[in-house]
C-alpha cells in the first residue's frame, strides 16, 4: 500500500510539474506591424456615401442583375472550391487541437500458444502446452506541451482557418464584381449594337432614295458611291459588335457555373442607375478588404510556426499509461491476480539533428519575413486599387458630360447639314462628315457609360464593401 500510494505521488508531482511548466510558449507573438497609411484620399468624393455593408449592386436597379449574382453566388464553381477549403483548414484545426488532449483507447485480444518441447527450456510437466492467451486493457498517453510547440501549431492552424475564410469572402466580392462588370459591358454592346442597326437602317434609306435620284440624273455616281460607303461601313460594325457580345456571354456564362449560353438582359444600359460612391478612410481597407485580412492571417500563421521550430531544440515530455488484465483462463481475466499495470513518462532531448532544427526555424522565420512583405504590398496595393478607382470614376464622368454635349452638338450638325444639303448650300461631303461624326460619338458615349458604371463596380470591389453572406 506505502510503495503504490508513493508511486502514485511521483506520478502526481511529475503531472503536476508539467501542467507548471506547460505555461511556456516559445516563439514570438503576434503584434500587427506598423504600416504606413495616408490620411485620406487624393481623389476623395465630395458626395460618397458610406455603403459598404450593403448589397451595392442592387442601387443599378435591375432584377435581372440581382438574379446573375444570385445565381452565380449559388453556382460560381471556385466559391464552392473556396468553400471547400474552409472545410479542410477546419479539419486541419481539429487535428492540431487533438494533439493538445490525451489519447486514450482500450484494446483486447484472444490467442494461442504453443512451446516446443525439445527446446533448451523445457516446461514442468504440469504446465499446460498449448496455453490459450486472453487480455483486455486501457490505455493512454499525453505530450505535455511544455514549451508551447502544439499550442503554436494550433495558433497557426486557426489562423489558416480565419484566412480561408477571409479568402472565400474575398472569392465572393470578385465574383459579385465580375458579374456586375461583365452585365454592364453586355448591356453596352446591346447599346451599341442598337445604333448600328438604326444606323444602317437610315443609311439604306438614304441609298435607295440616292440610287432612284441617281436613276433620274439629279445625282452623280461620285454621291451615290459615298452614301453606299456610308451603308457598307455601318454594316460592317454590326457583326464586330455581335461577336464582342457572344464572346461577352461566353465570358459571364462560367461566372454563374453555366456551359457557355445566351444571357437574360434586364434594363437597358441608360436606365441602370448609378449606385451612390462609397466612402471611408484609408485605414478602413485594414478591416474591409478580405484579401488584406486575409494577408494578415497568413502572417500570423507564419509567426506562429516560428514556435513550433523554436520548441523542438527543448525536451519532450509524454505522459504514457496502460492498466489491464491478462490470464491464461477467460474464466480467470479480470480477477486480481491477473491485473496488470505501468506508467512512465519518458523525456527526449535532441543532442546532435545535424542542423535540422536550426534550419527549420531559419525557414520558418523566412517564410514569416515573405508573409509580412506580401502583407505590406498587399496593402499598397490596396491604396492604390481605391485610388485608381477614385480617379477613374471621376474623369470618367467628366468624359462622359463633355460626350453627352458633342452628340448633341453633332445632331444638331447633322440635321443642318442635310437641310443645307437638300437646299443646295452645300455638297453631300458635309452631310458625311456630319452623320459620321455622330455615329462615332454615338458610339463613343455608350461605351463611356458602360466604363463609368464599370468604374463605380471596381471602386466597391477596391473598397472591399458591399458584404455578402450567401453562396
Amino acid at each position: 500500500m506505502g510503495r503504490g500510494t508513493d508511486v502514485l505521488r511521483f506520478f502526481v508531482g511529475t503531472l503536476t510539474l508539467c501542467l507548471a511548466l506547460a505555461g511556456c510558449l516559445v516563439g514570438p507573438d503576434y503584434r500587427r506591424p506598423e504600416v504606413s497609411i495616408p490620411a485620406n484620399w487624393r481623389f476623395a468624393e465630395r458626395e460618397a456615401r458610406d455603403v459598404a455593408d450593403t448589397a451595392w449592386w442592387e442601387q443599378f436597379g435591375d432584377p435581372v442583375l440581382n438574379d446573375l449574382i444570385r445565381t452565380a453566388l449559388r453556382e460560381n464553381l471556385d466559391l464552392k472550391l473556396a468553400a471547400a477549403r474552409i472545410e479542410e483548414f477546419r479539419g486541419r484545426l481539429g487535428l492540431a487541437r487533438g494533439d493538445l488532449l490525451p489519447n486514450a483507447g482500450a484494446g483486447a485480444s484472444v490467442g494461442g500458444e504453443r512451446t516446443t518441447d525439445r527446446g533448451q527450456v523445457r516446461l514442468p510437466a504440469t504446465a499446460p502446452n498449448p496455453t490459450a492467451i486472453y487480455k483486455a486493457n486501457l490505455f493512454a498517453s499525453w505530450e505535455i506541451d511544455l514549451w508551447g510547440r502544439l499550442r503554436r501549431a494550433t495558433e497557426a492552424a486557426r489562423a489558416d482557418l480565419i484566412g480561408s475564410e477571409e479568402g472565400r469572402r474575398a472569392v465572393v466580392l470578385s465574383l459579385v464584381a465580375s458579374v456586375a462588370t461583365s452585365y454592364v459591358n453586355l448591356r453596352d454592346l446591346d447599346r451599341q449594337l442598337e445604333i448600328a442597326r438604326r444606323t444602317a437602317q437610315s443609311r439604306q434609306e438614304y441609298y435607295r432614295i440616292f440610287t432612284l435620284r441617281f436613276q433620274a440624273g439629279y445625282v452623280s455616281d461620285l454621291e451615290l458611291s459615298q452614301v453606299l460607303s456610308q451603308y457598307e461601313q455601318a454594316l460592317a460594325t454590326i457583326p464586330a459588335i455581335e461577336q464582342e457580345i457572344s464572346l461577352q456571354e461566353n465570358a459571364l456564362s462560367p461566372l454563374l457555373g453555366r456551359n457557355p449560353q445566351a444571357i437574360p438582359r434586364g434594363n437597358p444600359i441608360d436606365r441602370l442607375a448609378a449606385p451612390a460612391v462609397p466612402a471611408g478612410l484609408p485605414s478602413d481597407l485594414l478591416q474591409r478588404r478580405p484579401d488584406l485580412r486575409q494577408a494578415e492571417q497568413q502572417l500570423i500563421a507564419a509567426n506562429a510556426q516560428i514556435g513550433v521550430a523554436r520548441a523542438r531544440y527543448f525536451p519532450s515530455i509524454s505522459l504514457t499509461g496502460l492498466f489491464g488484465f491478462e490470464s491464461t483462463s477467460l474464466s480467470q481475466l479480470f480477477t486480481g491476480p491477473a491485473r496488470m499495470w505501468n506508467w512512465s513518462a519518458p523525456v527526449t532531448q535532441p543532442l546532435f539533428a545535424g542542423g535540422t532544427i536550426a534550419s527549420g526555424v531559419q525557414v520558418a522565420e523566412a517564410v514569416r519575413d515573405q508573409a509580412l512583405v506580401n502583407y505590406q504590398k498587399a496593402i499598397q496595393s490596396a491604396f492604390r486599387d481605391v485610388e485608381d478607382s477614385l480617379v477613374q470614376h471621376q474623369r470618367t464622368r467628366e468624359q462622359l458630360d463633355a460626350q453627352g454635349r458633342q452628340v448633341a452638338a453633332l445632331r444638331t450638325y447633322a440635321g443642318t447639314a442635310r437641310l443645307r444639303y437638300e437646299n443646295g448650300y452645300t455638297s453631300y461631303l458635309e452631310v458625311l462628315d456630319a452623320e459620321r461624326s455622330l455615329f462615332d460619338a454615338e458610339l463613343g458615349y455608350t461605351q463611356t457609360m458602360g466604363q463609368l458604371l464599370q468604374s463605380l463596380v471596381n471602386l466597391y470591389k477596391a473598397f472591399g464593401g458591399g458584404w455578402v453572406s450567401g453562396g
